[in-house]
């Protein structure tokens, strides 16, 4: 396909970050393009599996903590509608309600595994707030059993929404090639890192097992040939 009937389909805008990033080589905006996407595309096994390991630790520290495995969905009329979260709006509430609904509007019946695999990343990371965080005692820094002594909530909680605020990008194509107006891949570089350093910290052996599925280093090199 060509430069043109590219930037018609995936609209002009869109295609001008990349082409000023390469001296308005149409040639070599497509092959940015492409890289950039071959780069999303690699991160996807990388964030997925980090979500799924988070999402699961979370949950088996809460239900430690309640001493029940239907937590997420009981607790909805426990800590979740505490007065102090008023002024957020009650966000995890309204996330299980939701799922809830979403639930039963495909005709399935309403499950803890169900309720928990509705719910957004933003729903796990945002425990490590503050106004959640006190509510459950702050079990949840438990997750990071190997984590340094010097890091605390407020440092996971930052990583966490940097990595989620990158997942969201990946998630809705829009690119991670770029620091301003120049291209470079060293702040995806940096996500990568922070996954791993994060996966080490739940357990060595799930970095161990995400690294195979991580080619990000072979996809960023292409850039090379443009």
């Amino acid at each position: 396909m060509d430069y043109n009937k590219l930037e018609y389909f995936t609209s002009q805008p869109r295609m001008q970050r990349f082409l000023a990033a390469v001296g308005n080589s149409k040639t070599k905006a497509q092959r940015l393009y492409k890289i950039n996407l071959r780069v999303s595309q690699a991160f996807y096994p990388i964030l997925n599996l980090f979500e799924i390991f988070l999402r699961n630790s979370i949950n088996n520290q809460i239900s430690s903590h309640f001493a029940n495995p239907n937590w997420v969905i009981s607790e909805k009329h426990g800590f979740m509608s505490d007065n102090s979260l008023t002024p957020s709006q009650f966000y995890l509430k309204n996330s299980i309600t939701k799922a809830e609904r979403t639930i039963k509007r495909k005709g399935g019946t309403i499950s803890s595994g169900k309720v928990i695999a509705e719910q957004s990343f933003g729903f796990w990371t945002s425990l490590f707030e503050p106004h959640h965080y006190r509510l459950i005692g702050g079990v949840v820094i438990h997750c990071f059993s190997n984590k340094p002594n010097s890091i605390n909530r407020s440092h996971i909680s930052q990583k966490l929404n940097r990595i989620r605020e990158f997942r969201n990008r990946v998630y809705h194509n829009e690119p991670i090639c770029f620091t301003g107006n120049m291209v470079d891949f060293d702040g995806a570089k940096h996500i990568r890192d922070e996954v791993f350093e994060m996966l080490k910290w739940i357990d060595t052996d799930l970095a161990t097992y995400v690294e195979q599925f991580d080619a990000l280093d072979s996809k960023i090199t292409q850039f090379n040939n443009v």
